[in-house]
C-alpha cells in the first residue's frame, strides 16, 4: 500500500480546488484557503502531531493503519511511554485519518480498551510545576535587587513579577508588545490578542494594578521600558552578555532558564520543579490561601474551566480549609 502524506492537521485534507469563489464573486486562491486551515490548528499542536506521526512510523507504522496494527504499536511503547503521551500519538493518528476521509480506527473498541488498560496498569500522577508562594517571591526579589544595576537585572525583575502577579503563561509572557499595554492612573492593563484559551483572538485582558514600589509589576515594567528604550514591538526581549539589549522577543524557554537560575541563586531545594507554570499555579494557590474569591482568581489568570480553578483553590487551601486542623484545635483545648 503506497504511504500517504504524513501530516494530522487539515493543511493536508482533501484536495482542494485551485481556486474557488468568495461571498464577493471574488476568486480565493488554495493558499488563500490553505492559510485558513493552517489557522485553526496552533503551532504547537501541529508540531506535537508531526512529533507523534513520526515515532508512529519509526516504529514501522504505515497512514492509513488499522485497529490490530494501533494495538501493536501501544503494546509496543507502552513500557517505555507515559499513558498521557500515547494518548496524544492515538489523537495525532485519528485527526490524519478524519482529515484525510478514511473511517478513523483510533476510535474502535479494541484500541479504545487496550489504552484504557494501559492507562491503568501505567498511569502516574501528573508532575506539576512547583506554586511560587508569596514568600518565595519576596526572596526572588530580594535576590535581583541585591544584584548590580543593568538592563538584564531590569528585565528580569518585571519578567517576574509581571508572571506572577498576571499569572501569564511562558508563551503570553513573551508576546506582549507595547503595543498590548495601556497604561492607566490606577496600574497597567495588558491586552492580550490571543493566547491558549483564546485561540479565536477574542482578547483578553489582565489588570495590574499599582502597588508597593518594591513588589509592583506595574513600575517594574515600565522601567525596563525607559532602561531598555523600548517604545514599540516585544516588550521582554533578549539580553546578551554585555548587557545589550536585543530587537527579538525572548525565547519562551528563557522564562523557565531564568527561573531555576534565580532559583538555585536563592538556595531553593525545589529548582528542579520550576517552571513558567509556577506563575499561575503560584497566583492562585497563594490568593486561594489569603481567601481571595473565586471569580476573581479565575479572573486574573483568564481560566475557561471552573474546575482547574477549584483545583487551585483546593490545593492552597489544603491546609487552611482542614478537618484534622479544626480538631487538634479542639482536642489541644482539652489537654
Amino acid at each position: 500500500m503506497r504511504k500517504q502524506p504524513s501530516n494530522p492537521t487539515p493543511t493536508q485534507s482533501q484536495p482542494l480546488p485551485s481556486s474557488t469563489l468568495n461571498g464577493a464573486g471574488s476568486l480565493l486562491s488554495e493558499d488563500d484557503i490553505q492559510k485558513y486551515l493552517r489557522a485553526a490548528t496552533s503551532d504547537s499542536t501541529r508540531k506535537a502531531y508531526r512529533s507523534a506521526i513520526r515515532q508512529f512510523e519509526k516504529w514501522g507504522g504505515r497512514l492509513p493503519t488499522d485497529s490490530h496494527s494501533l494495538v501493536s504499536y501501544l503494546l509496543a511503547r507502552a513500557e517505555q511511554l507515559n499513558p498521557r503521551s500515547l494518548d496524544l500519538h492515538l489523537t495525532a493518528i485519528g485527526q490524519w485519518h478524519q482529515y484525510q476521509g478514511i473511517p478513523n480506527p483510533v476510535a474502535e473498541p479494541l484500541v479504545q480498551k487496550t489504552m484504557r488498560g494501559i492507562r491503568r496498569t501505567h498511569g502516574k500522577p501528573k508532575q506539576k510545576a512547583k506554586a511560587l508562594s508569596l514568600e518565595h517571591i519576596a526572596t526572588l526579589t530580594r535576590q535581583l535587587r541585591s544584584q548590580a544595576d543593568s538592563k538584564k537585572k531590569a528585565r528580569d525583575l518585571a519578567l517576574v513579577l509581571v508572571g506572577f502577579f498576571g499569572a501569564f503563561r511562558r508563551s503570553e509572557l513573551v508576546a506582549i508588545q507595547v503595543e498590548d499595554l495601556i497604561w492607566e492612573e490606577e496600574g497597567l492593563i495588558i491586552r492580550l490578542p490571543k493566547s491558549k484559551t483564546d485561540q479565536s483572538g477574542e482578547g483578553m485582558m489582565r489588570a495590574l494594578p499599582f502597588g508597593a514600589a518594591e513588589i509592583c509589576p506595574a513600575r517594574a515594567l515600565k522601567s525596563w521600558l525607559e532602561v531598555s528604550g523600548t517604545t514599540a514591538g516585544p516588550v521582554f526581549r533578549a539580553v546578551n552578555r554585555w548587557d545589550t539589549v536585543q530587537a527579538r522577543q525572548l525565547n519562551p524557554t528563557a522564562v523557565n532558564d531564568l527561573l531555576k537560575s534565580l532559583g538555585n541563586a536563592c538556595g531553593f531545594d525545589f529548582v528542579a520543579e520550576l517552571s513558567s507554570h509556577s506563575f499561575r499555579r503560584g497566583l492562585s494557590t497563594s490568593a486561594a490561601r489569603e481567601k481571595v474569591g473565586f471569580e476573581l482568581i479565575k479572573k486574573q489568570g483568564g481560566w475557561k474551566s471552573d474546575a482547574t480553578v477549584w483545583e487551585y483553590i483546593e490545593e492552597g487551601q489544603q491546609f487552611t480549609d482542614n478537618a484534622s486542623a479544626i480538631l487538634m484545635k479542639k482536642v489541644a483545648e482539652l489537654l
